[in-house]
């Protein structure tokens, strides 16, 4: 499986780097128009226009196995792939932003949650719960540390508070490709698995239900939503393993209050 992975030199993280900070700039754009009443369809064509005129990429997602949109619109109990469309935003939602570009043949890929107006306790405590899973996750980043290990952090913190995690979907390897090996699992056992090497970049993106871990696909073979209707939350961001530990590569430039830095 080793052989599988792509290990990247020096060059290929600053091009993976510019990549990601460019996909995080795209989610601290849209910040300020995540508001009650407007369409996801409008976010999207904000954020459309933005990667196209203002930093000269490419939107990933537009064509990607047929997917017609620019960004991810995944609200309360849509766990992920949610297509924006012209259903407006209400107060006290809640929404996860996922976005991908390319520029210069790097993808950079990343996705945060939002708030609507006022969000109820409940809500933000799932949402907050599922930023501390992901940042100990990437905090098991480091050489010769399993993808095991990352799993283990994740479920560790989703558990202790009684949520659940989503199995069906994972992170993944990127670089010159959009979704490559290896696919990092948001549960599992330490030690067990692939061994970190220097070079590896992946996304890790949990995503914890506040009901059971099940979910289901709708008619329009995108949308995954939970089964039992609960809530659902997911941060992402891309790492680079580093000599040292990891590098998020996917910092967004404003930093969202309440949550601490990797």
């Amino acid at each position: 499986m080793g052989s599988e992975i792509t290990i990247h030199t020096p060059t290929d993280l600053a091009m993976s780097r510019t990549a990601g900070k460019l996909a995080a700039e795209v989610l601290t754009m849209i910040a300020p128009y995540v508001q009650p009443g407007v369409t996801t369809d409008e976010l999207d064509r904000i954020c459309n226009d933005y990667i196209v005129n203002v930093q000269q990429a490419i939107p990933a997602n537009v064509g990607y196995q047929g997917f017609t949109k620019t960004i991810c619109t995944s609200i309360n109990h849509v766990v992920c792939h949610g297509i924006p469309s012209d259903k407006a935003l209400k107060d006290g939602d809640i929404v996860n932003i996922d976005v991908a570009l390319i520029k210069d043949d790097w993808y950079g890929d990343t996705s945060r949650m939002y708030f609507v107006g006022t969000p109820s306790t409940k809500a933000r405590h799932l949402v907050k719960t599922t930023y501390d899973a992901m940042r100990a996750g990437i905090h098991a980043v480091r050489p010769d540390a399993t993808l095991g290990d990352i799993g283990h952090a994740i479920q560790t913190v989703a558990h202790r508070n009684g949520y659940s995690v989503v199995q069906e979907y994972c992170g993944h390897g990127i670089g010159r490709v959009y979704h490559d090996e290896p696919q990092i699992l948001h549960y599992g056992q330490p030690g067990e698995g692939l061994q970190l090497r220097p070079g590896m970049i992946f996304t890790i993106e949990p995503m914890i239900n506040a009901g059971k871990r099940f979910v289901r696909t709708l008619s329009d073979d995108w949308t995954v939503i939970t089964k039992d209707r609960s809530l659902s939350a997911q941060w992402e961001h891309m790492v680079a393993v580093t000599e040292e530990g990891f590098e998020v590569l996917t910092s967004w430039p404003d930093h969202p209050e309440d949550y601490p830095a990797i």
